[in-house]
Order: structure tokens, then C-alpha cells, then sequence
């Protein structure tokens, strides 16, 4: 497993080596000692995942409000998704910044994406299968949201026509969001 810091504070790639053959490929998915030894959540309270028939379907941008905000540790396990990700920690220096990278099958990693980000996705390919961990227990009345359009955020998306589910369609605008995350705590 190879480490490395992305660009926006807090965020790391997990790059997992995998031995390949002629059948396919073996690899490690979590080792708690190396995942440790860079500061990296190794408890988990939740492993979701999400199957997303069509392409261009955006699901985002999410958070989990404190006290239930959570680390993220999302892959894709099936097809391919641009993952996005935006800082909401006041007082970070990379507040209000977003980054993204394409995640699929073929070459299995990580994106870690910690507590005070908002985070979504768009498929590239039909028939997706997305896999994260969390840290946190899903709480209901704590999920909130940041519009995927957004034009401060102006988010580079593979698609201007997505498709989206109703909530993800009425989420705030970055502009007007009064956020709950700052940047040194964590719930």
C-alpha cells in the first residue's frame, strides 16, 4: 500500500499494489498497522456501498453535521466515478477548495476524505459499484448537503445534464451555507 497526501489538507490516495496473473489480481484492501502509521482512521463503524445503474448520475455533494460528521474511505469497486470532494472547514487553507479524481476497477485505491468535507460523485460508466467506510454511525437528522452546480465551487463535472435524485437537487449554494466544520476540531 502506498500512501500519499492529495492536495487539499487531510485528503490521501491508497494506492493498493495488487499481484496480477492471467486470473486476475489479489490485493490487500486495509492493513490497520500501515493505515495507522499515517494517522488514518483503522475503526470503522459503517461499510456502505451504492450501485448506480446509469452513467452520468451524480450522487452529492454529502456531509454528516457534527456531532455525527465522519471520515470517509471510499473506492470503486465495479465501473468508474469522477469522486469530488470540498473542504467546509472554516479556518483551513483549503477552505472552499474542491478536488477530484476518477476512481474505478481497474486500478483499485482509496481516497481517504475527512470530517468537514462534503463529498459526492458522478459515473462514468453504467452498472457502478461505489464502496466507502465511515467512522461515524449514519445519523438522519444530521445529513446535509452542497448544490453539485454550484458556480463559486464551479466544479469541473463529466456531464451539465446529470442524473440526480430530488434531494440533491435542492441543496444549498456554497455561498449561503453557514458551516458547522472548523478547521483543528474533530468530533
Amino acid at each position: 500500500m502506498i500512501v500519499t497526501p492529495l492536495k487539499l489538507e487531510g485528503t490521501y490516495e491508497i494506492g493498493l499494489s495488487a499481484r496480477r496473473d492471467a486470473r486476475g489480481h489479489f490485493g490487500r484492501l486495509f492493513d490497520a498497522d500501515i493505515w495507522a502509521a499515517h494517522g488514518l482512521p483503522v475503526a470503522f463503524e459503517q461499510e456502505n456501498e451504492a450501485f448506480t445503474k446509469a452513467k452520468n448520475t451524480v450522487r452529492g455533494l454529502h456531509f454528516q453535521r457534527p456531532p455525527h460528521a465522519e471520515t470517509k474511505i471510499v473506492r470503486c469497486a465495479a465501473g468508474a466515478v469522477l469522486d469530488v470532494f470540498v473542504d467546509l472547514r472554516k479556518g483551513s487553507p483549503t477552505y472552499g477548495q474542491w478536488d477530484s479524481h476518477v476512481l474505478n476497477a481497474d486500478a483499485p485505491r482509496w481516497i481517504v476524505i475527512p470530517k468537514g468535507f462534503a463529498h459526492g460523485y458522478c459515473t462514468l460508466t453504467d452498472d457502478t459499484l461505489f464502496v466507502y467506510k465511515v467512522d461515524a454511525v449514519y445519523e438522519p437528522a444530521s445529513e446535509g448537503g452542497i448544490a453539485w452546480d454550484d458556480p463559486t465551487l464551479a466544479i469541473s463535472w463529466p456531464t451539465k445534464e446529470p442524473i440526480l435524485s430530488e434531494r440533491d437537487r435542492t441543496h444549498p449554494a456554497f455561498a449561503t451555507f453557514d458551516t458547522p466544520f472548523v478547521a483543528g476540531i474533530d468530533w
